[in-house]
């Protein structure tokens, strides 16, 4: 079996210092390729250089919401310089985080919606982390009418907040938390998410699924729980399943094919 992590953060301070082991981890558990997602340009300079040493590693470039209110003049060009490389296959991860109160949600919303019309311009898929913010989140994502694909990353929602992701045709995209015992809900939701809508993450170095949840960090080989965890509420193979998650989000990012494993 394949299995791509289709977000973490191998850059991340927990998970830097040891990429080459947690490569060979996660080669290991059978999962090839990851999308490393940088959260500001200095991020995503260090995402860049890890690409260029290994070739599963491909990157997805922008703003976190929690970065916003630390932005500064030209920020938007200097992302685009970024984002409008080959070899960067999304914008994001942006949005707005109600939870936490590192960036005024108007700055937020400011730096969301530039970063859609950069991946407009760019025609590049959009990576949308959104807590606590879903009302708004949708209104900005309705006023901008994206043509490229939009991923809601580590969704953690209602029912009714994934109906509506889905009936706007967006995707939705799901991490160790759906294994949780009390996530009755989230697994209920993964039962629904059309099968060509739906991806599947580790956002390491967060959110160690069962059966490892105690172990910190999380890392991209950990997908594979959170992977078998869905098949098994959809009534899948683990076998169709991964492929199905490998064929998806190569088509989400437009990722190059690759049949060797990691590395």
């Amino acid at each position: 079996m394949r299995w791509i992590d289709s977000h973490c953060h191998l850059t991340s301070a927990d998970l830097s210092s040891q990429t080459e082991a947690i490569i060979e981890r996660a080669a290991a558990a059978g999962v090839t390729d990851y999308v490393t997602v940088a959260t500001d340009e200095a991020d995503a300079a260090r995402a860049l250089a890890l690409s260029e040493k290994f070739e599963s590693v491909h990157v997805a470039a922008g703003v976190h919401p929690h970065e916003a209110g630390k932005i500064t003049d030209g920020w938007r060009e200097r992302l685009a310089e970024f984002a409008g490389r080959p070899d960067v296959y999304a914008v994001g991860e942006m949005g707005l985080d109600y939870h936490y109160d590192f960036a005024p949600p108007r700055q937020q919303r400011s730096v969301f919606e530039r970063q859609l019309e950069l991946a407009a311009e760019l025609s590049k898929p959009v990576i949308i982390h959104c807590r606590e913010a879903h009302a708004d989140t949708m209104a900005v994502l309705s006023d901008a009418r994206p043509t490229s694909p939009v991923v809601f990353h580590c969704f953690t929602g209602t029912l009714a907040e994934a109906e509506e992701i889905i009936a706007a045709g967006f995707w939705i995209s799901l991490t160790g938390v759906v294994t949780f015992k009390k996530s009755d809900e989230l697994r209920e939701v993964a039962r629904r998410i059309p099968a060509d809508r739906m991806m599947v993450e580790t956002d390491s170095p967060y959110l160690s699924p069962e059966p490892v949840r105690s172990r910190r960090p999380n890392e991209p080989a950990h997908v594979v729980h959170t992977g078998r965890c869905i098949a098994a509420a959809r009534g899948e193979t683990e076998a169709d399943f991964a492929a199905r998650m490998t064929e998806n989000t190569i088509r989400f990012f437009g990722l190059p094919q690759r049949t060797e494993t990691a590395g």
